[in-house]
This record gives structure tokens, C-alpha cells and sequence, in this order.
């Protein structure tokens, strides 16, 4: 099923005349449309107080806890969707892989996959490993009402370094050694990883996300030939797996202007840009028939407020001819971001592109 139309034999959602969606679609907007990625998280001073003391992904587990903290952009900032809180690592631990997300290091995995026996750590996820998801997307859309949620989950490249690596890194060096010397394992790897990936996503769109984004936040560091013959049939999957859904599929990478018409065909409806390729020039790699999101650059906002609007100005310039166009930053937001240069700029995103 088309994300840009309307559900076959349903009633449309509270959601769906949402600004948001509507640009997903590539639909005519009142106003372009502003969220952030990492817009609930450590910028917010409430998020690190309702945080003190409980560890990353136990604060995942708990449904009253992540309905706040992913409300908690929404008052402050008034952005037009909310993203669920949660971690790409989630579905790995949901399924009993050993990690744990170490303060100041990021997810480190106690027996890295490195051998075929290794993947004996990739069973399938149920519905029944994350009920805390569906619990807590429950509370969120009755409390968000008309403003959409989107559900996210890592794709399954980035999955992988994290899985191969043991943790972090900045060559990728053993997972690359992998992907040319046994195409093979990596592609029963990712294959399984796929599966994974896709079934976390269906969790999040039947409890009742409105749109879902793929993360693949270190496919910048692949030549595209190798993006084409070992990372796309995977992502291909996952968002093939969703389509039938009829809700907005986001595709992200940072440091990926080479790979961008590689990940439209990968099957999202919009593709997220980061900073470092204007938007016109984004939507000329991509090719038509897809929204853009992005792509303000994240350091933007530690310039003072004329610098913020004379570059969200260049922004809008250079969306200015595309199908669809949802505002965003072209990463994550800063931790130490002050909060309120997020709730000015939407404002002025808002303003400055009422129609």
C-alpha cells in the first residue's frame, strides 16, 4: 500500500491531515513542517531530571517513563511529530544479545559476532519480547492526539558494526573484513538482522506510529558500489516488510551525499539528508517521487539567533522547488544544545513558510 494515500478501508487516522504526513506524502502543507532527530534527550533539563539514576535501556523498558520523556519535546518545542524514545539497540537486547549502552561509549556488546556460530545470538523478536513498546505507544498516541508519532528502528548495516565491532568505531575495520572476505556470513548477517529490524517496526505501526524511520547512521563510511551489492538487499527488506502498512518510511544516514539515490531505492518515501549536501542538489541525487527531510547543521545553533535564521533561510531556499520537504536538523540535536534555540526555530520555521 502507498504511504500517499489514504489507508484502503480504513477511516483516516487523527493523524493523517498532520502537516507532517502531509509532507511525507508530498501533499500541499499549511506550514513546513519541524521535528528533530534526538529532539527528547539530554538538550532538555526534565529529561535528565526523570533520567537521574536509571540506566539507558532500562529507561526504555519502562511505558510511563518513555511516554514522557518523547512528550517532552513536543510541549516545549511545539514540533509537528514526536519520536518515540528509544535506542537502536533495543530489539538486539529484547532478543538476548549481550550488551549494554555504557555512559560515554555507546552500545558495547559482550561476544561481538565475528564467526557463523555467532549468529546463533539472532533469533527471531516476537511482539511478546518488547510489550513494553506497545504499551507505551499506546499511552503516547492517546496523549498526542492529531500530532503523529514516529516509530524508528536501526538498520541493519549500522546493526551490524555495532554487532561485529563489539561496540563503536571509527574504521569499521572488522566488519568491512567481513563484508569482502565471507559476502556470505555478512549477508546472513544482515539477512537476519533485516528480519529483526522489520519486526520491531510492525510492533511500533500496529500499536499505532503514524510513520516509521530507518537509521542507518554509519553507511557513510561505504563506497556505494559496496552499499549496492551488500547493504541495500537488507534495507530493501525491512522497508519492503512495512509497505503494505501505508505509513510514511524515513530514510537516514549520516555522511551518505554519495549514497543517496542508492537509499531512496532502497524503498523509503523520504530520504534524510544531512548537512554536509543542500537540498536541491539532494533531491537532484535522489530523483523524483520522494520527500526530503533535513537539513540544518546540528553546530547551527550555538551561533546566536541571526546566524540560526540566515542559515534555516538557505534551508527553505533550497527546498524550496521540492515535492515534499519535512525541516529537520542533519543530525541529532547537540547535548548541549540550549533548548530554547530548538523552540525559536521552529517558530520561525513555522512563520516563515505559512502558506
Amino acid at each position: 500500500m502507498s504511504a500517499n494515500a489514504s489507508p484502503t478501508g480504513q477511516q483516516p487516522t487523527a493523524t493523517y491531515d498532520s502537516a507532517f504526513l502531509k509532507a511525507c506524502r508530498r501533499e500541499p502543507v499549511p506550514h513546513t513542517p519541524v521535528w528533530f532527530m534526538r529532539q527528547a534527550g539530554r538538550s532538555l533539563p526534565e529529561y535528565r531530571k526523570v533520567r537521574e539514576g536509571i540506566g539507558m535501556l532500562e529507561s526504555c523498558t519502562r511505558p510511563e517513563l518513555v511516554t514522557e520523556i518523547t512528550l517532552q519535546p513536543v510541549r516545549r518545542h511545539h514540533v509537528d511529530a514526536a519520536i518515540y524514545y528509544s535506542d537502536i539497540v533495543v530489539p538486539l537486547k529484547a532478543i538476548g544479545v549481550d550488551l549494554d549502552i555504557k555512559p560515554g561509549v555507546g552500545p558495547v556488546v559482550e561476544r561481538p559476532v565475528r564467526t557463523r556460530a555467532d549468529l546463533d545470538q539472532l533469533r527471531d523478536l516476537t511482539p511478546e519480547d518488547v510489550t513494553y513498546v506497545t504499551e507505551a505507544i499506546g499511552l503516547l498516541t492517546r496523549e498526542l492526539g492529531p500530532t503523529p508519532l514516529i516509530g524508528f528502528a536501526g538498520a541493519p548495516f549500522t546493526l551490524a558494526s555495532y554487532l561485529v565491532e563489539g561496540g563503536p568505531s571509527r574504521t569499521y575495520h572488522n566488519a568491512k573484513a567481513m563484508m569482502y572476505g565471507d559476502p556470505g556470513l555478512w549477508a546472513d548477517l544482515l539477512d537476519r538482522l533485516a528480519g529483526i529490524t522489520a519486526a520491531f517496526l510492525k510492533v511500533q505501526i500496529e500499536a499505532g506510529a503514524s510513520a516509521v524511520q530507518l537509521f542507518d547512521s554509519w553507511a557513510g563510511a561505504l563506497a556505494p558500489d559496496d552499499y549496492r551489492r551488500s547493504v541495500l538487499p537488507a534495507s530493501a527488506k525491512v522497508f519492503a516488510a512495512v509497505a503494505g502498512y501505508g505509513v510514511p518510511r524515513i530514510h537516514f544516514g549520516v555522511g551518505t551525499g554519495e549514497l543517496l539515490n542508492l537509499m531512496g531505492e532502497a524503498g523509503a518515501d523520504v530520504v534524510g539528508v544531512d548537512w554536509r549536501v543542500p537540498l536541491d542538489e539532494a533531491a537532484r541525487r535522489v530523483g523524483p517521487g520522494k520527500a526530503l527531510q533535513g537539513n540544518l547543521d546540528p553546530t547551527v545553533l550555538f551561533a546566536g539567533e541571526d546566524a540560526v535564521e540566515a542559515k534555516t533561510r538557505e534551508v527553505l531556499d533550497a527546498a524550496a522547488g521540492l515535492e515534499g520537504h519535512v525541516f529537520n536538523l542533519g543530525h541529532g540535536v547537540q547535548p548541549e544544545t540550549d533548548p530554547d534555540a530548538l523552540t525559536r526555530l521552529v517558530e520561525y520555521v513555522h512563520t516563515r513558510t505559512a502558506r
